[in-house]
């Protein structure tokens, strides 16, 4: 009898034994298993992290310096940062008390108010939203625009290019008198759509001076905030020793001599959607044209 109930006791111990071990064995299939497709996602999630940060990292990797960040304030007096003729004027007519002598860029915050931005910015929304384009970038010319925007539009744009006209002057040394709005004048939004057709291409470089023909001094003023409205989107000034940067500011005034000397580009946005305003002037009488008018 007890020889039987210790042979009962070790075959149960047996028993319990390969219980366990089968128990483990198919822990370990199970682990096995999962083992194939949990390595595939870590390396997934590593493959898009290296993406991202690669991709950040080339939006700014052809950067060299950034002249007015959107955190700062540039108040009082514009920052100039003053660049070498190009040799083009030489060539071109020139209209003494205006035609540029010294060039350059500037920029200030303290010739349009943030609350002036915003009710420009709303005008933009809703004139381009009867007129945009499909792809990533729209225009509104604001002679032919106006009528849309109405008689708010048309008070305060005369007096903002009034005193972008004569920040300009004082900045440059001109006699204001000699210096005169010129087309295009436009509102633009540029947001992340991809291009459908080659006027969406808004990133391309460029002189105004070329480009447009009368332009001789081109000022932009921003109605929305560069990193919390839109990213990317920065206006890239690209010089011989480096490409230099504009952060956008509502209400922010970017100016510069329009000639070879300021080539530039526009960097792609990335998120958001970007509001401005193109506003131009030239020297050339012949090229001059008159605020916007309701009739």
């Amino acid at each position: 009898m007890v020889r039987m109930r210790n042979a009962k006791g070790s075959n149960a111990t047996e028993i319990e034994k390969k219980i366990k071990r089968g128990n483990a064995l198919r822990q370990g299939s199970a682990w096995r298993g999962y083992r194939g497709p949990v390595a595939l996602l870590l390396v997934s999630v590593c493959a898009c992290t290296v993406a991202v940060w690669m991709y950040i990292y080339s939006l700014d990797s052809d950067i060299t310096e950034t002249l007015v960040s959107q955190r700062e304030l540039v108040s009082s007096h514009p920052r100039v940062y003053t660049v070498q003729c190009s040799e083009d004027y030489d060539n071109q007519k020139r209209y003494p008390g205006c035609t540029p002598q010294k060039c350059g860029r500037a920029v200030t915050d303290s010739v349009v108010t943030r609350e002036e931005a915003q009710i420009l910015r709303r005008l933009a929304e809703r004139g381009l939203g009867l007129a945009g384009s499909e792809g990533g970038a729209s225009i509104l010319d604001l002679h032919s625009g106006a009528l849309s925007m109405g008689k708010q539009f048309v008070n305060i744009y005369r007096d903002v290019r009034g005193r972008i006209q004569a920040v300009i002057a004082e900045t440059f040394g001109l006699d204001p008198a000699l210096l005169y709005l010129t087309k295009p004048t436009f509102f633009s939004r540029i947001n992340s759509t991809a291009a459908k057709t080659q006027h969406d291409e808004y990133w391309h470089p460029h002189i105004d001076k070329v480009t447009y023909g009368s332009f001789d001094y081109t000022s932009l003023l921003y109605l929305s905030d560069y990193g919390s409205d839109f990213t990317g989107g920065r206006f890239i000034f690209m010089d011989q020793s480096g490409n230099r940067t504009v952060e956008p500011r509502a209400g922010r005034v970017s100016f510069f001599s329009s000639g070879s000397e300021n080539l530039h580009r526009v960097e792609k946005v990335s998120w958001g959607t970007r509001y401005a305003i193109t506003v131009s002037f030239t020297c050339d009488p012949a090229h001059a044209i008159s605020d916007p008018t309701l009739p």
